[in-house]
């Protein structure tokens, strides 16, 4: 009777070890995919169901759509970049144009004296000051004149206007007369100096 029991214990005791072994079969062949796969799983299979035609289709409109999506995207971002570009212009135009505006005042100021009193010498001194006064700021925003009598013509900052005859060697391709003043803007070009250029 003991036996008997014995081998009824190993029998279930067996049986058990099957099936967790069968579980853990099971699990390893039923593991749940991912969201990822399962839409990659799906696309394959409409693939094999579908004509190539309708594939490629299908391809093609999904890439006008992201080429849409970029373009307008781009499209978007140069509207605002040229946006700000005006913004930063037009703020740098009137802050400079607010700077300049006490220089007018004293021209104003100035023709009221000349006005009142006679006294070209007082005049003339008031004068000085203002140029001054104007040269000051548009050297605080980075204008500045260029020195150009006695220096090489360079083409890439001045204009011959014309040539005259020298009688010093020396001053054969120099500039020896300045029509109109050239200016730097930070070092870049702002306007080019009209020059009389010595010739021999």
């Amino acid at each position: 009777m003991p036996e008997n029991k014995k081998k009824k214990g190993e029998e279930v005791h067996e049986e058990m070890i099957l099936d967790e072994e069968a579980t853990k079969e099971l699990e390893e062949k039923e593991q749940v995919d991912t969201p990822e796969e399962v839409e990659e799983e799906v696309k394959e299979h409409e693939k094999e169901e579908k004509p190539r035609e309708v594939i490629l289709e299908e391809e093609l409109a999904d890439y006008k759509e992201k080429y849409l999506r970029l373009y307008s995207e781009f499209e978007n971002f140069r509207r605002r970049t040229n946006k700000e570009r005006f913004d930063t212009i037009a703020q740098a135009n009137e802050k400079l144009l607010i700077d300049i505006l006490p220089v007018m005042d004293d021209f104003e100021r100035a023709e009221k004296v000349l006005d009142e009193s006679k006294d070209l010498e007082a005049h003339s001194k008031g004068i000085e000051l203002i140029q001054k006064k104007f040269k000051t700021i548009l050297e605080s925003k980075g204008i500045k004149k260029m020195e150009v009598i006695g220096k090489d013509f360079e083409p890439d900052l001045h204009e011959a206007i014309t040539q005259i005859p020298v009688e010093n060697k020396k001053q054969k391709g120099k500039v020896v007369d300045v029509i109109e003043e050239g200016y730097f803007l930070n070092d870049k070009v702002l306007r080019f100096a009209k020059v009389v250029v010595g010739q021999a």
